[in-house]
């Protein structure tokens, strides 16, 4: 571990004084230098074409296998080869991709990402949006949010993500509010040699290494280990250090075997990793050492898949999670998760699909608390049981009909019910037009329910014993389509019923404040994005989204700020990106992204461009340049103006070894 750290901090110091003029020289003379060794003028710019990338299966909507121009959502996929050719360099960066998600940070940490708004609730980071890894879930209840800090892939392994925006409860569950996003990665089949990662810059450096290989003649199997560090930003008031670096190590496996009807896989992951605590809550200890924010995690996914008659299957998954995190001197935490899925997938006659299943899941929490802080009980033991089900009907050969229901039970509301319904009109083929109805629930965690401060009496914030679920009802028509093979385009227009959002109320006799659920409101809106194939060579891709909330206080609330959380999100967001082929061996992906600002925070709007060339060296090389937030004057995202830090340019080398 010494030798990592003595790398990495050589690495920062050779890239510590690039600047973005040093930068735009280097990129200058790598473009000339590539024009000069073209050798295959006119090559293609990646192996999919828009036909190729309108029939990607994909399996976030429906649960099951389907092109993603039938599906009757707002999905939008961010392939392998997008997240290469964009530079990024961590799976939240890599979520950015896509033009219906906010992605947004406080510090060097990208924390706060969703979908259609409810970026920060009154007391809580985003929390109705759910995520997969490979099946499993990695929501905490704690908050019934995400930890972006210790999610993390190797990002080369990534087959694509499927990021749907809108309501997804009735196939996943009760935090599918706003959207899903679905992180599924190659089988160890498709990932076999060895490949290895290095790569430093002006904020950080990372190193990694995956191998695969063969066991016998029937089980393949992976490998891996990574490993970064980043370091401070700074404050955009005083210019000084922000406590926000952050490191991880993480290594994992994964292992296929497939005979006849049957897939089993079977994948594991440990991670450790540390990070500071920004002001206003950085601590020291008696010796005046700067006390950080250490965490670790292991997790072990199980699933087998047998393939029936009629394309009928058998799915079975059972996943462990271990985390462990602690917040010094406020609180500490260990939790363990076990879950376990059962699914079921029928082709009848009639033109019937069904999908039915269930889902069981136990957590055992245990918390240290302080003096300033308390989960009251420390210790919980908590189940989650759901039965789901849908059935696709196929009206006639141009229309269809799905409508599916989730009855789940939680700990703290009891039984939820989460229905949808959707119809999908295929114009024809290159054409799809739908519209859904839908009812989902964000249910209550131990946030809501067992939060205390101070950890004893009298307390001036208490969690609510009877919380509430907050619920929306969503109402969608979209469109996706493909004008020409060289045009692409889908759009969506939403509408949103909230109630029951949370908010801080005075206690009874007026002793400090209780968690309520005192606020409605609604949230109407558009996404769009499309993709145009101007060359061969040159593909354009752009998206566009527009929000606008109305929230209430309703007649008994007394939190008169409540209703401000609308100002989290932005009103308006886009993005263009170009994917071009200088030649056979070069390309340039330039990226600008605009967000508007965030009153709420007082989050100016801010423009940013990125930048990457890479450059194959030799068959089994690449050399990548990347350059972010290339306007030079960095602009901050999200949180207090006296505690953010800026988001600064940063210059990028990587090299990737395949053999």
């Amino acid at each position: 571990m010494k030798e990592l750290r003595f790398f990495h901090e050589q690495l920062y110091r050779a890239f510590a004084k690039l600047r973005r003029p040093a930068f735009l020289i280097a990129m200058t003379l790598m473009a000339a230098l590539s024009v000069g060794a073209a050798t295959l003028p006119g090559t293609e710019l990646a192996d999919l074409s828009l036909d190729a990338l309108a029939g990607i299966r994909i399996t976030s909507v429906s649960r099951r296998e389907e092109a993603l121009s039938d599906a009757a959502a707002s999905v939008y996929v961010i392939t392998a080869e997008a997240i290469r050719r964009s530079g990024v360099n961590s799976l939240s960066e890599a979520i950015r991709l896509a033009p219906n998600m906010h992605v947004a940070s406080d510090n060097g940490i990208p924390g706060y990402i969703s979908a259609r708004g409810a970026n920060a609730g009154v007391y809580s980071s985003p929390n109705k949006l759910l995520m997969l890894i490979d099946g499993r879930s990695v929501y905490t209840p704690w908050f019934s949010g995400i930890f972006w800090d210790v999610q993390d892939v190797m990002l080369e392994d990534i087959d694509r993500i499927e990021v749907i925006s809108g309501p997804a409860g009735t196939l996943w569950g009760i935090n599918a509010v706003n959207g899903v996003i679905n992180v599924i990665t190659r089988s160890a089949s498709n990932t076999q040699g060895t490949l290895v990662v290095a790569g430093a810059g002006n904020r950080g450096a990372e190193i990694g290494f995956r191998h695969g290989g063969m066991v016998g003649d029937a089980v393949h199997y992976r490998v891996y280990g990574k490993s970064f560090s980043r370091r401070n930003t700074v404050n955009e008031l005083t210019g000084n250090p922000v406590d926000d670096a952050w490191r991880k190590h993480q290594v994992g496996f994964r292992a296929d075997w497939e005979r006849a009807d049957d897939q089993v896989s079977v994948q594991g992951n440990a991670y450790t990793g540390a990070e500071g605590q920004p002001e206003p809550g950085t601590f020291r200890d008696a010796s005046n050492i700067l006390q950080r924010i250490p965490w670790s995690g292991a997790n072990l996914t199980a699933r087998w898949t047998r393939a029936l008659d009629h394309g009928d299957s058998l799915a079975l998954q059972v996943y462990y999670d271990r985390t462990q995190r602690e917040i010094p001197p406020v609180f500490g935490d260990k939790l363990d998760t076990l879950d376990l899925e059962f699914q079921h997938l029928l082709n009848l006659a009639g033109g019937h699909t069904v999908t039915w299943g269930a889902d069981y899941r136990r957590n055992w929490d245990h918390v240290t608390n302080s003096r300033f802080f308390a989960f009251l009980p420390g210790h919980v033991i908590q189940t989650w049981a759901s039965l789901f089900g849908q059935d696709e009907i196929l009206l006639r050969n141009d229309l269809k009909l799905t409508f599916g229901t989730r009855i789940e039970r939680n700990p703290y509301t009891g039984v939820e019910f989460l229905p949808s319904t959707r119809l999908a009109w295929k114009i024809s083929p290159e054409h799809l037009l739908w519209a859904a109805a839908s009812r989902t629930v964000r249910g209550p965690t131990r946030l809501d329910a067992d939060t205390f401060i101070p950890a004893e009496p009298p307390f001036r914030v208490a969690g609510n014993p009877d919380p509430r679920s907050e619920t929306a009802k969503v109402y969608e028509l979209g469109y996706r389509g493909q004008r020409t093979a060289r045009a692409s385009y889908a759009v969506t227009a939403f509408h949103n019923i909230y109630d029951h959002l949370g908010t801080r109320e005075a206690a009874p006799g007026g002793q400090g404040g209780i968690l309520g659920s005192g606020m409605d409101g609604t949230a109407t809106g558009i996404e769009m994005w499309g993709t145009y194939q101007a060359m061969p060579r040159w593909r354009i891709s752009a998206g566009f989204t527009a929000l606008t909330q109305r929230l209430r206080r309703k007649p008994n609330s007394t939190d008169l700020t409540a209703t401000n959380i609308a100002g989290n999100d932005p009103a308006n967001t886009w993005q263009i990106r170009s994917s071009f082929a200088i030649a056979e061996r070069q390309e340039l992906d330039v990226a600008v992204r605009h967000v508007a600002s965030l009153w709420n925070q007082a989050v100016p709007a801010y423009t940013a461009v990125d930048a990457r060339f890479g450059w194959q060296l030799r068959p089994d090389l690449e050399l990548s340049i990347v350059g972010q937030n290339l306007l030079g004057t960095g602009h901050v995202e999200f949180g207090g103006p006296d505690f953010r830090g800026k988001i600064p340019t940063e210059i990028f080398f990587k090299l990737v070894w395949r053999h």
